[in-house]
């Protein structure tokens, strides 16, 4: 049987969540970045199959260029674990936009997670996480989904949050820039997920297509990317009686 690794991390909190629940299953999964638009998404799959899809949390929704790309496969009754990952706040619709959006493809939703990870602009936030408390849990809990598949269990479950009607998200007014010390590699462009920085003008971004997604400022090797200081510490500080403390994983099964 054929497993997938399916994920839309930018940041790589995503991807450790996601590696995580893998290494708990049996069998290997070949990892598919939903942010490299080099890959081919057009997956066709049977009931044989397996897939962990993964998502972070943008507002409480699926980044919508995660579901363009999840809405190319064809599953034909694959069975999926359904992740999503959020950094210290709550996860809104993300989870239930999820499953919508992987059983209009023909997924069997076998389980979902919602984890948290290091928030993706306020570093301060679940700083660390997924650690490994975090990573023995979803271990244990990667053997528990695997028990269900292997009795073939597949009865309907229904992932909390709004099914067809979700939280209005509007995009976030974060958008990284270039300083003095940008080199022009195009590192950038070569892995913004929407094609908001191009190789010609790596310095540049086009803030209609960004989606704050923090990718550009992860990968730069000479750390020229970046946000403004003062703006994201006055939101940090607004906003940290809703993010602080140690949030919990939701396991759902």
């Amino acid at each position: 049987m054929a497993n997938y690794n399916i994920y839309f991390s930018p940041t790589y909190g995503t991807e450790k969540v996601a590696m995580a629940l893998a290494d708990g299953l049996h069998g290997d999964f070949k990892a598919i970045n939903l942010c490299d638009e080099k890959d081919d998404f057009s997956l066709r799959l049977n009931q044989n199959n397996l897939c962990i899809i993964s998502v972070p949390s943008y507002g409480g929704r699926v980044p919508a260029i995660a579901v363009e790309h999840i809405k190319k496969i064809k599953a034909n009754g694959a069975k999926a674990i359904l992740v999503c990952v959020y950094g210290n706040r709550v996860w809104d619709d993300t989870l239930s936009e999820l499953q919508d959006v992987a059983e209009s493809v023909g997924f069997v939703v076998a389980g979902g997670v919602a984890a948290v990870a290091e928030h993706s602009i306020f570093r301060q936030f679940a700083t660390g996480r997924p650690d490994g408390d975090d990573c023995d849990q979803l271990a244990c809990f990667a053997k528990q989904l695997q028990q269900k598949l292997d009795a073939g269990n597949f009865d309907k479950i229904v992932l909390p949050g709004s099914h067809g009607e979700y939280k209005v998200y509007n995009g976030s007014s974060f958008k990284p820039t270039a300083n003095e010390e940008c080199v022009g590699c195009a590192i950038c462009a070569d892995n913004c997920p929407v094609g908001a920085i191009t190789h010609e003008n790596p310095d540049e971004t086009d803030v209609q297509k960004c989606i704050s997604c923090m990718r550009c400022i992860c990968v730069c090797p000479v750390g020229a990317r970046q946000l403004d200081k003062n703006a994201v510490d006055a939101v940090a500080q607004k906003m940290a009686p809703a993010f602080e403390g140690r949030k919990k994983n939701y396991l759902f099964i």
